[in-house]
């Protein structure tokens, strides 16, 4: 390119390098980078695509197991599966374009995480979400929350994949910065997966699906590598449009393409557009590309070469054919109704060349583009004082069981989710053998009448108390979900969610983060097989005006997402949470120590402030209790099986009587721990209903404290009156969130 045109180091930074990192990279080139070569490197080696900030601690995260089919790599992991299947699968963030434009923010993250399940050749089979959002009393929170949570009803309804569990989670530190994670499933033959590598030089580089436009450039690769700021509103135009029909006619072809062994691989274009899918293909498969933006179908005919490698448009695929096999993968892409053009061609030298009108606009080392982006070594440091303002209180600290069960059951964590569910499809395809608020995990039913069993955890504010401690339980909490319904884990995925980890603070949480992560799924057998993180979920304060706590800025609470596959022997035999039958001995198992107020739901309610830490877990004992559970669920000698969670004792036995339509009585308990006892809060724990004999049969620390039955909640403490609730009562409370999605 003629030199009066070089984009300046001024460009660079605008664009999101740093001035070190462009001198960098015209020491690579040997020369100033021109505009396409500019932009793409901008985009390769920010942080959402390079992950230059947490590499080196992804490096230090277990990978390997016995299920393990594909790694961490590729599109999503996959693990083995009963019936000759493998099952893939991943979760990802579309956090800053969410909080840009929530319903297509939330909306074409579960299209990008369900075209990374079938770039392997997996058919998804099943969508779960995180969310997180601010206080539901700001109008900003109810706006988010409705958008989004119709923008994932919208898209995954429209394809036809189920959307059967997820969380959601409202605080303070997520009222600007709010978190939308998507996590999908797939099931494939093994012999059926493909991998994203480009190979074969001389072959075709072939792009299908929609057309090429402006909107999305600079999207999620943009947005998810910087802090957000007074002028958000304006990022609007980089965040990308979903077409869930659009994207189902791109599922059925990419699934037939592979069926008719056409393809020699096959990637999705997601953040960065073209410029990551391809230079990623390149890189795996130590090869060099060549493509030719004048053959990228557009929508608007006047888009510069620069625009066209970095748009982020939705619903398109990069797949490599032989070039005798061209011609019938374009007519396979006529079929279903989707643009197909071959754009390039797989090359010996490793360069990404890019041409326009014959011309060379841009040409790069594979190398350079995608393996030598710089790393960065974090300066972790504890902070010294409270990090995050206390929440603000809205219960009293003098208020009695009665009402403190009921603040609970209402309080936006633990109220009723059935409302959001209801909003999504979970039955479609058939295969939902247990939905939202049936179980602690949902089931999904395999050809063979084995199981599939997936759940999605973690309590940001429990991170924000011990970054260790708090993933580590979010870990576990996927394991107790799992082991409730009769499942053992085979793999997991993560998203780790933080903010800025150039300051300390943030760097810290991150590390003691990923070292938890590390330690409980080496500790529950359960290798991450790949996953997603998310930096910068931060807010600058304003420059001036006046402000709330809640916009005063900051990073979000540290929230390392945690998704756990497992699978189980029987479909028929999955657990459940609610009571079953009246009568049945009701039990507390596997807690080894004291639960604690501290970091609590209870405690959020009080305004306590966070405490600098948590008790920490004996991860033999853990394992050793979670497999006892597993076989008993699987045995069919329990008729419920619930896992203590956020409220504690009394709230999960609340939980049980509602999803059973069956009261309970319990024993006395000791008047001086009362509220600790029934509120305080710990993994581990499990409400369990069954016969006295099998109950006692358990090999776990176990306290048969209760019987089922009747039209009420019952508790009896020591020297005063029995407490009790009728189960309308109870699902009053319960019933908090749902003129929210009204």
């Amino acid at each position: 390119m003629p030199d009066a045109t070089l984009p300046t180091v001024e460009d660079a930074v605008a664009l999101g390098l740093t001035g070190e990192e462009y001198a960098e990279v015209v020491a690579k080139l040997g020369r100033p980078p021109g505009q396409v070569e500019l932009a793409m490197f901008s985009l390769m080696w920010s942080e959402h695509c390079a992950y230059k900030h947490s590499k080196k601690l992804l490096r230090t995260l277990p990978t390997e197991g016995a299920a393990v089919f594909m790694g961490p790599g590729e599109n999503a992991g996959a693990v083995r599966v009963s019936g000759g299947l493998v099952c893939a699968f991943k979760v990802e963030s579309h956090n800053h374009p969410s909080a840009v434009e929530p319903f297509q923010g939330a909306a074409t993250g579960v299209g990008g995480i369900l075209r990374d399940i079938f770039a392997l050749g997996a058919r998804p089979v099943a969508i779960l979400d995180s969310l997180r959002f601010g206080e539901p009393d700001s109008s900003r929170t109810r706006y988010l929350l409705d958008r989004a949570v119709a923008g994932i009803g919208h898209y995954g309804n429209s394809i036809g994949v189920p959307t059967i569990g997820g969380e959601l989670y409202f605080e303070g530190p997520y009222e600007t910065n709010c978190l939308v994670n998507a996590m999908a499933l797939g099931l494939a033959e093994p012999g059926r997966m493909i991998k994203s590598a480009a190979v074969g030089v001389g072959n075709a580089l072939v792009l299908f699906g929609a057309s090429t436009g402006r909107d999305g450039i600079g999207g999620a690769s943009v947005l998810a590598s910087a802090e957000f700021g007074s002028d958000d509103a304006d990022k609007r135009p980089s965040v990308q449009v979903g077409d869930p029909f659009a994207e189902k006619k791109l599922l059925e072809c990419s699934l037939e393409l592979l069926e008719r062994g056409l393809l020699a691989s096959l990637q999705d274009l997601g953040a960065a557009g073209l410029t990551s899918a391809a230079s990623e293909m390149a890189s795996k498969g130590e090869v060099g590309l060549e493509i030719d933006v004048d053959a990228v179908p557009l929508r608007e005919a006047d888009m510069e070469p620069f625009e066209t490698m970095v748009s982020e448009s939705q619903e398109r695929m990069l797949c490599v054919c032989e070039p005798s096999r061209v011609a019938e993968v374009l007519s396979v892409c006529e079929k279903w109704e989707v643009h197909g053009t071959a754009i390039g061609t797989v090359i010996p030298e490793r360069v990404m060349r890019i041409l326009q009108g014959g011309s060379t606009v841009g040409e790069m080392p594979v190398e350079a583009l995608v393996d030598e982006c710089p790393l960065y070594d974090l300066a972790p440091s504890k902070p010294v004082g409270p990090l995050y303002p206390a929440p603000p209180a809205v219960l009293s600290g003098d208020a009695g069981l009665r009402a403190t069960l009921l603040a609970l059951l209402g309080s936006p964590n633990l109220a009723s989710r059935l409302p959001l569910f209801e909003q999504y499809d979970c039955i479609v395809q058939s295969r939902t053998v247990r939905r939202p608020g049936q179980a602690d995990a949902a089931v999904l039913q395999l050809p063979d009448g084995s199981a599939l069993a997936a759940s999605i955890d973690c309590n940001g504010r429990r991170v924000a108390c011990d970054p260790y401690v708090g993933t580590v339980e979010a870990a576990l909490e996927c394991a107790a979900n799992l082991a409730c319904v009769g499942a053992e884990p085979l793999g997991a995925t993560n998203n780790l969610n933080f903010g800025n980890p150039e300051r300390p603070e943030v760097a810290w949480q991150l590390t003691e983060a990923v070292r938890g992560l590390g330690d409980a799924c080496r500790a529950l057998d359960a290798p991450i097989v790949g996953g997603n993180v998310s930096l910068y979920n931060e807010t600058r304060p304003p420059v001036d005006g006046p402000s709330s706590p809640a916009s005063e800025g900051g990073p979000i609470y540290p929230t390392p997402v945690v998704g756990m596959v497992g699978a189980l022997p029987s479909a028929a035999g999955a657990g459940r949470l609610g009571f079953l039958r009246a009568g049945d001995a009701i039990a507390l198992a596997g807690w080894n120590v004291t639960p604690s107020l501290e970091g609590s739901e209870l405690a959020k309610l009080r305004g306590d402030e966070l405490p600098d830490g948590l008790p920490g877990y004996d991860l033999a004992h853990e394992v050793r209790a979670l497999g006892v559970l597993r076989e008993a669920v699987r045995a069919g000698a329990l008729s419920s099986a619930h896992d203590i969670a956020e409220g504690g004792l009394l709230v999960a036995i609340a939980e049980c009587c509602l999803a059973g339509g069956l009261g309970a009585d319990m024993h006395a308990i000791p008047a001086d721990v009362e509220l600790l006892m029934v509120f305080g809060e710990r993994k581990g724990g499990f409400v369990l209903s069954g016969s006295l004999a099998a109950l006692a049969a358990l090999d776990v620390p176990l306290d048969v404290f209760g019987t089922v039955g009747g039209d009420a909640l019952r508790v009896g403490v020591e020297g005063r009156e029995a407490v009790s609730w009728t189960l309308d009562e109870l699902a009053h409370a319960h019933a908090a969130l749902g003129p929210l999605f009204a």
